[in-house]
């Protein structure tokens, strides 16, 4: 579990965009080269949960990854030339595993006469006397759902539609057609540029993590450079815009709003943008299509107090081109701890009084003394006892991952004590941890309200809460289904660290979070409900396993301190009248509007519609501000649930009620 203090997922190729700027920093010199590579290579096939060896299947993967790095539009390589270059791969790793590396110039001037192929013929298509922008090109952005081109002539139209697209993104975002045709020029120059600096350490440092990358999406080599910016991102005070971004499809997607940071405060910046060009304060926009993301991270990132402007691409009911203008702040962090409110739901004549705790990570400080998610919920669940509210709902929605002992602690607070969580590896004994307090701090009903983006620690305990029918998990069709272990293992100074997977967690009733995440009882869409936020649709995701169920029969006591089991009854008939409410709901609707809108149109741009859209401002009164006070429909219908469940339920405990059967398959549905 990733102890980051802003308690983000870190998944491949996903970087917190917080804050030390590296101004003046010494770049640490990689001293990584061919004879160090049969140690580092036999280390990861070593540490890795899959004990994977270096066979033909691990071989056509790494190929397969370096050439969408290479190559990642698609604009470089013919098909045949792609063959070759993975060829190339496979050559060098198979001689590289003997400690014979063949020398890499010949291979890194080959890639600079392509970029500089590339650069002269974009320049050629914009600066022709005739050019006119084709409205009717259209452009599937997702290069993985595209061809790549079979021949010389496909790949020239292919390079049309993307410099036609590039022209108008341009344009929409202000520009004259001579400075789009400029920038256009800049931009590629710069890529050759950047592929001009490249060394063979660079080289060799991109084929070794994508030999760890083959393993798994989480598994990775930190170059000495990459890991000077890991170390940055696990740093406790954060500046910059708060945001996690992932690159994609060779664009920078803003893939999580952090709470608390700039970009959620200002409101404008949503997931699934993509960025196109970042300046700062007054400067000209650097356009960042096909940079690296850690480059893009490092034009992102700045001191407190300086604004950064990112250009960003849209796609909704219609495709925008947008300028965002964010002030550089840092985290706050009041934002990021737990919060309880206080709603009522009227229910066959009765007023209800409901509490939301909204835990946005399982956050915890290293200082003595500092603030840790567990000791908050733990007097957040003091005060709504004290209020006598009829039911809670834990609203993990937006709840990314964090400390695995808080999650842990927590969870046993809605149980008496037993097995949480086991972490299982193949080189040692599993590994359970348990809520040993006796107490259970809150006994009544209980919602947990999840997303496809509530991963890693939030999926521990709706997993735990799942399995021993401790309550209802409300939200999208299941979690994000992060369900591994990983390490950094250290190398000496200017060979950087091997992060590799060695374990994966299992729920109490045997099955793994990996990929599966933790299926809700009672499905509550929401905008995030989509393909693109899940573990299951990374590249070679480790697939899901199942261990020896270890629930325990010590979670819950009779009488009336014990709580209520959900039994698959309750939820069969919950569900039915959730679906009613949903299907009825104007605001769901909405959501599932937008999601078969996204699904129909996914990957695909219009040049005509980016040309439509000329004004460039993001709309304000789009959707509701974060600090409105409005609860999300999502929410909403949770306390509705959780209405429906203390009817149903009657008091929240009773005298003499049995142990719930752990075992038997009633106690959850599938």
């Amino acid at each position: 579990m990733n102890p980051n203090p802003a308690r983000r997922l870190m998944a491949p190729l996903i970087a917190l965009v917080g804050v030390l700027a590296l101004t003046g920093a010494a770049q640490a010199r990689s001293l990584l080269n061919c004879s160090t590579l049969p140690g580092l290579l036999e280390r990861y096939q070593g540490l890795h949960v899959s004990q994977r060896k270096q066979d033909d299947e691990l071989m056509e993967r790494v190929a397969e990854l370096y050439l969408k790095r290479y190559d990642s539009a698609k604009t470089l390589l013919t098909q045949a030339e792609a063959d070759a270059l993975k060829a190339e791969v496979k050559a060098f790793f198979a001689e590289a595993a003997t400690g014979k590396c063949k020398p890499l110039d010949a291979h890194l001037a080959t890639q600079l006469q392509r970029h500089e192929a590339q650069e002269a013929a974009m320049k050629q298509i914009v600066e022709a006397k005739d050019f006119a922008i084709d409205r009717s090109i259209e452009l599937v952005v997702d290069a993985d759902k595209r061809p790549r081109p079979a021949n010389a002539a496909e790949q020239a139209e292919l390079r049309r539609k993307l410099a036609h697209f590039q022209m108008a993104s341009y344009i929409a975002s202000g520009s004259t057609l001579e400075e789009a045709r400029t920038k256009i020029e800049k931009r590629y120059a710069l890529i050759t540029k950047r592929v001009k600096e490249i060394d063979e350490s660079d080289l060799l440092s991109g084929l070794l993590d994508a030999y760890a990358n083959a393993f798994d999406p989480h598994t990775t080599y930190f170059s000495a450079e990459a890991l000077e910016d890991f170390r940055i991102g696990m740093q406790l005070s954060l500046e910059g815009i708060g945001a996690v971004l992932r690159s994609r499809d060779g664009y920078t997607m803003v893939y999580e709003i952090v709470k608390g940071g700039a970009a959620d405060r200002q409101g404008q910046l949503r997931t699934k943008d993509r960025i196109i060009a970042v300046a700062q304060d007054d400067g000209e926009a650097v356009d960042v299509v096909d940079m690296a993301l850690s480059d893009v991270v490092r034009f992102i990132r700045g001191p407190k107090g300086t604004t950064v402007k990112l250009t960003v691409l849209r796609q909704g009911e219609k495709t925008e081109t947008l300028t965002i203008s964010i002030v550089r702040d840092t985290i706050d962090l009041k934002e990021q701890a737990a919060k309880v409110r206080y709603e009522e739901i009227e229910r066959d004549g009765r007023k209800l009084k409901m509490a939301i705790i909204d835990l946005p990570s399982f956050y915890g400080s290293s200082s003595p003394g500092g603030r840790q998610c567990a000791d908050d919920v733990a007097a957040l669940l003091e005060e709504v006892k004290g209020q006598k509210v009829d039911g809670l709902v834990l609203d993990l929605s937006e709840n990314s991952g964090g400390l695995l002992q808080h999650a842990v602690d927590i969870t046993g607070f809605f149980l008496r004590r037993g097995t949480v969580v086991s972490i299982e590896g193949s080189d040692h004994e599993p590994k359970q941890l348990k809520d040993v307090d006796q107490t259970i701090q809150y006994n009544g009903p209980l919602v947990v309200l999840t997303s496809r983006l509530s991963a890693s620690a939030s999926e521990i305990l709706a997993g735990a809460v799942k399995d021993y029918a401790r309550g209802l998990i409300v939200g999208d069709d299941q979690t994000f289904g992060k369900g591994t272990v990983q390490n950094v293992v250290n190398l000496p100074e200017g060979f950087g660290a091997l992060k590799v997977t060695t374990a994966l967690f299992f729920r109490p009733g045997g099955d793994s979070t990996q990929q599966k995440g933790v299926a809700a009882d009672i499905v509550v869409t929401s905008p995030y409900n989509s393909d693109q936020f899940g573990e299951k649709n990374q590249d070679f995701s480790l697939p899901p396993q199942k261990t020896r169920p270890f629930k325990d029969d010590t979670v819950n006591i009779a009488g009336p301190e014990g709580w209520r089991p959900i039994t698959a009854e309750v939820i069969t008939d919950l569900a039915a009248r959730s679906g009613k409410r949903v299907a009825a709901s104007e605001d769901f609707k909405k959501v599932f509007d937008d999601l078969k809108k996204a699904r129909e149109r996914e990957g695909v741009l219009k040049v005509a519609e980016i040309l439509d859209d000329k004004d460039g401002k993001a709309d304000d009164d789009d959707e509701p501000k974060k600090d409105d006070g409005k609860l999300t429909p999502q929410a909403r219908e949770a306390l509705e649930v959780l209405a429906d469940l203390v009817v149903t339920q009657g008091p929240a405990a009773a005298a003499g009620i049995a142990r719930p059967d752990l075992n038997a398959n009633t106690t959850s549905v599938p």
